[in-house]
């Protein structure tokens, strides 16, 4: 691992009598790309907002590579932030609105000029620096933000859910450009985003947070395989996990739930309630009769094209996902198909994942 570029220990914000960030650790690593993902008042954006200097922890400490930074300004951060809006001078050009902060610096108008070009090429305007904001499309306008934070080479580019005003067309061109702009220079990249798919696709390191608090930190595939909870497991993943009430059965290594026994691969105290968690991606659909299949009926489909969505009649309903165009029709009786390794356990009262003990 290479070394720190952010670290945070034990940080806590207030608001008051609102306490926003609970006990934070996390180590940025140089040239990292790291996600932060939650539901709406998680803490993601005002943990960001503290790692830019624009909210002042309450607690804890910040470092930025081996300078605390707990009472330094944002503007000696040496961190370059891209918000949701643009915020584009709309009476300066491409090159103009590139280049600003630089004129602030005093830098001179030919280093301007060669840095604004350098930096057009990376992002791909460069035959649209004489072009103003008004004349660009929302992806160009997204690129002038992120080229003006490039600019000025900073220590770490911040991003605060830069891509949530774009159609789901662009969002997705977008972020791999982002990404790819990520790998290209070298940066470190911290990213704040609701949506799961984009720290999924885009990050090395995806940060979970609710309520304040970090619930798993990880890999984005460590994160999906093996969550550390029943909120991550439900939050990781599209569409999201379903989850049921069991008991694991007498043999401690099945568990009945959804009408049926099913088999795992973890070994349990017999008569232990658990949360039996499916991703709808990992259960097939077979024969009512197929041996050690969860028999049940199908109450809707609803076909993507590329794929289709089954809602069955159990109690709690799941939902299944298949390639394709499904032949199924709402009132079929089928069986589930449900591999031992896929099957996830959490604890009812603590909601903790239940890993193997045999």
């Amino acid at each position: 691992m290479s070394q720190p570029q952010i670290r945070i220990e034990n940080v806590d914000k207030h608001y008051g009598a609102f306490h926003a960030l609970k006990s934070v650790d996390l180590t940025i690593p140089k040239g990292g790309f790291v996600a932060l993902v939650g539901p709406s008042g998680c803490g993601k954006s005002t943990l960001l907002r503290t790692i830019a200097g624009l909210e002042k922890i309450s607690a804890g400490n910040m470092w930025i590579e081996d300078r605390l930074v707990n009472d330094l300004a944002p503007r000696h951060r040496d961190l370059a932030m891209v918000f949701q809006s643009y915020a584009l001078y709309p009476h300066m050009n491409v090159r103009d609105n590139l280049t600003y902060a630089l004129r602030l610096k005093g830098v001179s108008k030919a280093e301007r000029a060669k840095r604004a070009q350098e930096v057009a090429e990376t992002i791909g305007l460069e035959n649209l620096l004489d072009r103003f904001p008004r004349a660009l499309s929302g992806g160009q306008r997204q690129r002038v933000a992120m080229g003006r934070a490039i600019i000025r080479s900073p220590k770490a580019f911040l991003f605060d859910e830069p891509l949530s005003n774009l159609d789901a067309a662009l969002r997705v061109r977008m972020r791999k450009e982002i990404r790819a702009l990520h790998d290209r220079i070298g940066a470190t990249s911290v990213y704040v985003t609701h949506d799961q798919i984009e720290a999924m696709t885009m990050a090395d390191h995806v940060v979970v947070l609710r309520a304040g608090v970090i619930e798993q930190q990880g890999a984005p595939l460590e994160l999906y395989e093996r969550p550390a909870n029943r909120f991550v497991a439900g939050f990781i993943g599209s569409p999201a996990m379903n989850f049921a009430p069991g008991v694991v059965a007498e043999d401690g290594s099945s568990v009945a739930a959804l009408g049926a026994t099913i088999a795992t691969d973890v070994t349990m105290q017999p008569g232990q309630a658990v949360t039996v968690g499916l991703r709808p991606e990992h259960v097939s659909v077979v024969a009512p009769d197929a041996p050690g299949a969860v028999p049940t009926r199908i109450a809707a489909v609803e076909a993507t094209g590329s794929s289709s969505y089954l809602f069955t009649e159990n109690d709690p309903e799941l939902v299944l996902v298949t390639n394709g165009t499904s032949a199924l029709k709402a009132g079929e009786n089928v069986g589930l198909a449900i591999p031992p390794d896929q099957v996830h356990l959490f604890d009812p009262d603590t909601q903790a994942a239940l890993r193997q003990t045999g």
